[in-house]
């Protein structure tokens, strides 16, 4: 990974830690969602400089080796937009492409709808796009993981978490995430008990890749990463006008335990995120899980490429 380059960018007041690698005259903007950091997307960096695109990946504020917001337990999406847009301000950069997974999905979204000027298109990894963050906890018990990580047992998480070192926290929820069902605990058990110390790592993550992981969440901590995005939903802006009017890609693993969150799949395949997102295109990997990008990167790098020639 020498070949890329990394600097801080001050946003507000705030340094971002940013990954860069490419000089294209097209730039891609690349959103991490959680666990991960920029380094999520090794793969596609190196891919797309190769291409001749200009790759950039900021670590969220409070994620990696950014710097955390003032006010941890009040960070909010609303922020994460404020922070991008002056990151781009800063590298004195136009539009860009998106390409967002997870939690950065509702990040690319906003900049897409509140920002049009400043998109050229979108990859979505993962996570369809949706005019309002769904509030799944609803839906399902009380020990799924979203509710347990919200605040409604005031420091039940942050406990869950700090019996472990951030490596194993980080490499249970890469577990969790890589698998088909929705991780979910009974009532006297906790998330990060429902990884076995003897559970291998995906073979396709490395104790490297684990160790990298590691090392820059001792740096942050989860105490943003808990607040953005599992306890900030109530932050959703009032946009007038929700249709995304640039061309979107969604790339989805057919085994990401995502699928059987409510309502997802059929709003995935009846048309109904057409209304949303007129120019779509909808890619299935039948292995791929949550993490795709990672698993099966040479398949998701040629769409991702595949997409931006058409639309460059």
């Amino acid at each position: 990974m020498d070949e890329v380059q990394h600097k801080f960018v001050d946003v507000g007041g705030l340094k971002l830690h940013v990954a860069e690698i490419g000089t294209g005259p097209n730039v891609v903007l690349f959103l991490h969602g959680f666990p991960e950091i920029w380094y999520s997307w090794r793969h596609q960096m190196i891919a797309l400089a190769n291409a001749g695109f200009q790759a950039i990946a900021p670590d969220h504020r409070g994620y990696g080796l950014s710097n955390p917001p003032t006010q941890p337990d009040k960070a909010s999406f609303a922020e994460i937009l404020t922070d991008l847009l002056s990151l781009l301000d800063a590298l004195q950069i136009a539009k860009v492409f998106l390409v967002a997974k997870d939690f950065g999905v509702w990040p690319a979204y906003l900049l897409a709808v509140l920002h049009p000027e400043r998109v050229l298109g979108m990859v979505t990894i993962g996570v369809p796009l949706k005019p309002k963050r769904s509030a799944f906890h609803q839906y399902l018990p009380e020990g799924f993981y979203m509710s347990r990580w919200r605040v409604w047992e005031p420091g039940r998480a942050e406990a869950d978490f700090g019996r472990l070192d951030v490596k194993t926290v980080v490499r249970n929820i890469y577990i969790l995430f890589s698998r088909s069902e929705i991780p979910m605990a009974a009532e006297n058990q906790e998330i990060m008990d429902l990884v076995d110390l003897s559970t291998p790592l995906p073979p396709w993550f490395t104790e490297e890749d684990l160790a990298t992981y590691g090392a820059l969440y001792e740096k942050s901590g989860f105490q943003t990463t808990l607040q953005v995005p599992y306890r900030s939903s109530g932050d959703d802006p009032n946009i007038t006008d929700p249709k995304v009017k640039v061309p979107v890609l969604l790339i989805m693993g057919g085994k990401n335990y995502i699928l059987r969150f409510q309502g997802i799949e059929d709003y995935i395949n009846n048309g109904e995120m057409n209304e949303l997102v007129p120019d779509l295109e909808i890619k299935f990997l039948p292995e791929g899980t949550h993490f795709v990008q990672e698993q099966s990167p040479d398949e998701v790098n040629q769409l991702i490429l595949t997409f931006l020639a058409k639309n460059v």
